[in-house]
């Protein structure tokens, strides 16, 4: 949540699994671009591009400000849920008092599931090796 005093950014930081997203934003004229390519582009399904865009709808705030997104890591829907963390994060650090509605949707909540790590003397995290009986 740094704000950048040459081009008057502000930055917010989400994570989901494998997937981070570094969310840029500024009050402007609405555009949203992430790595580069308008969000229709990036993002083939409705419901991934609602889940990027639910903080600026959740404060009416669509048209107000431009976003920029680098993300990187994870697919299409885990990065989307970066973006929307990101972005509910960056949008506090230009006015506080968006705090309360975004806890209230849970914007700011980070997803701890995680991919479970393999174990030693096993196939994979559950899995065993095959058993054979003779």
């Amino acid at each position: 949540m740094a704000t950048s005093t040459a081009n008057k950014y502000t930055w917010g930081t989400g994570r989901r699994k494998t997937a981070t997203a570094r969310v840029r934003v500024r009050p402007g004229t609405g555009t949203f671009l992430i790595n580069g390519r308008e969000i229709d582009a990036y993002f083939p399904d409705v419901e991934m591009r609602n889940a990027a865009l639910n903080p600026l709808r959740a404060i009416e705030g669509a048209s107000k400000y431009d976003v920029l997104v680098t993300t990187i890591g994870g697919g299409l829907n885990g990065q989307a849920a970066a973006i929307t963390m990101g972005l509910a994060r960056a949008l506090m650090g230009l006015d506080a008092t968006l705090e309360a509605a975004m806890r209230e949707h849970g914007f700011l909540t980070r997803d701890s599931r995680m991919k479970e790590r393999k174990k030693y003397g096993r196939a994979g995290a559950r899995r065993s090796f095959q058993f054979s009986k003779r």
